[in-house]
């Protein structure tokens, strides 16, 4: 994706939204908000829990919306454990992990493995 950096937070959700065949307002609707909720990304930074619901529900990343990245995609969550086995967790990072728990739980839900 060349020159994405340029790319606004609601310019990268709406080619996601696309890409999906959703639409912002459907995108909302889905995870909760109110109606053009996220139409604010288009001249602000987006923060907190909306931006965490979208990455969560989109499958992306926070920093990809940010723009702070082109990679989309969350880091294999078998290589994060792989790479911090015995180490101590601040409680931000726990919940941060329990969100993270939610997550694969909603997704599960939304798109069954073959044969459940």
């Amino acid at each position: 994706m060349e020159g994405s950096f340029d790319m606004t937070a609601f310019d990268r959700l709406k080619k996601l939204c696309d890409e999906q065949g959703i639409s912002v307002n459907v995108l909302e609707e889905r995870i909760g908000l109110g109606k053009n909720t996220l139409y604010s990304w288009k001249k602000n930074t987006p923060k907190g829990s909306n931006l965490i619901k979208v990455a969560d529900y989109l499958q992306v990343s926070t920093d990809y919306l940010l723009g702070r990245t082109d990679k989309k995609h969350i880091v294999d969550i078998e290589t994060v454990a792989a790479h911090h086995v015995g180490e101590e967790w601040t409680e931000e990072e726990l919940e941060e992990i329990e969100r993270f728990k939610e997550f694969v739980r909603m997704k599960r839900k939304d798109h069954p493995q073959k044969g459940q």
